[in-house]
């Protein structure tokens, strides 16, 4: 982050870090700078604790209310309730950037691993065998983050985390203001809008995920491509969350709701220092470079740097896939359509 984006940081959020004491507080400045550490480095608050010569409780309250101060100065400018037009926009970038045309984000799941929790059972811990908090996360075509849901159990094996999310309960009851149908580009199909998946997503008239199987035809494995093309976004948007922010790289000794706060925390911070200082935060190079068909070419430096988060297993993304009749139709014609435009 360079000074001028920590300066522009400072002034959106000082407001609410400033204390007020007979004894002289802790600076806003240092409070902010002291969290942005922590989250960067993944250092353990009793490494920041001898950095700054401060206590360990002190450190740990410091970290949390500076990253729920964080969450509720930003969410409104840089994660903000998307309305028709921005959608459209979404759309044009996918299409443009990705030759995937009504795609309006791509969605996946992530495992954050924390210690656990006092009391839960089982309830956080995972098919991995360690426990999580899950994160949810939308991307548009540039890897920032449009939605995130948090704090879902690790161990949720049947509760379906996309159904019960807000954001799946919204796009699976069409409230989340796509666009409405309109015809594909250079053609007379009318589709509606939609984001992408891979094969845990149920399959939706606005979420569309891969042909299962093997042995496909020629249309649906050039369809499949060209869907993991485009949903290559999330997973880099995901990689560079992590490679920047490495805490999350780390298990998170605090309870849930502490958690919670650091990885939403982590996204917003992904989403304003992208926009603000993107040449320094995500340089060309940092984010695979695949093909046509959605290989990898090229590693994205962020892959040499961290691992990838665990992804979420199939089953606890959703509890069946009782797609409609129209939803299997609207992928049938975008296969063809697909495959009767090929990426020049």
């Amino acid at each position: 982050m360079s000074p001028e984006c920590f300066g522009l940081l400072m002034s959106k959020v000082g407001s609410k870090l400033q204390k007020f004491s007979f004894r002289k507080p802790i600076s806003a400045e240092c409070r902010l700078f002291m969290t942005l550490m922590y989250l960067a480095h993944g250092s353990s608050v009793y490494v920041i604790s001898r950095l700054f010569r401060m206590g360990v409780s002190t450190v740990r309250m410091i970290t949390l209310e500076v990253c729920e101060a964080l969450w509720d100065s930003l969410v409104e400018e840089y994660m903000p309730e998307v309305d028709e037009s921005r959608w459209n926009d979404y759309s044009r970038e996918f299409y443009e950037m990705w030759n995937f045309p009504h795609c309006c984000g791509a969605i996946d799941g992530k495992h954050v691993a924390i210690q656990c929790p006092p009391n839960s059972g089982s309830l956080y811990y995972n098919y991995k065998h360690f426990h999580s908090i899950n994160l949810l996360g939308v991307c548009d075509a540039k890897y920032n983050f449009i939605a995130v849901d948090i704090g879902g159990y690790g161990g949720n094996s049947d509760g379906g985390i996309f159904a019960y999310s807000e954001f799946g309960r919204r796009l699976v009851n069409n409230m989340l203001n796509f666009p409405n149908p309109c015809e594909l580009p250079g053609s007379n199909e009318i589709l509606p809008h939609f984001v992408v998946g891979d094969a845990a997503f149920p399959l939706k008239n606005n979420l569309l995920r891969p042909y299962p199987g093997i042995n496909l035809s020629v249309v649906q494995e050039t369809f499949n491509k060209r869907l993991s093309r485009a949903r290559r976004t999330i997973e880099n948007s995901f990689g560079i969350l992590v490679a920047r922010w490495r805490i999350l790289k780390n298990t998170l000794f605090m309870l849930p709701d502490s958690a919670e706060k650091i990885v939403k925390a982590c996204v917003i911070l992904h989403n304003f220092v992208k926009r603000h200082s993107a040449t320094e935060y995500c340089p060309p190079g940092f984010v695979d470079h695949v093909d046509n068909d959605g290989n990898i070419i090229e590693p994205g430096e962020w892959r040499t740097l961290v691992d990838p988060l665990r992804s979420i297993p199939a089953a606890s993304i959703h509890r069946g896939n009782n797609a409609g009749r129209s939803a299997f139709q609207n992928r049938d014609i975008l296969a063809k359509y697909v495959l009767e435009h090929p990426i020049n």
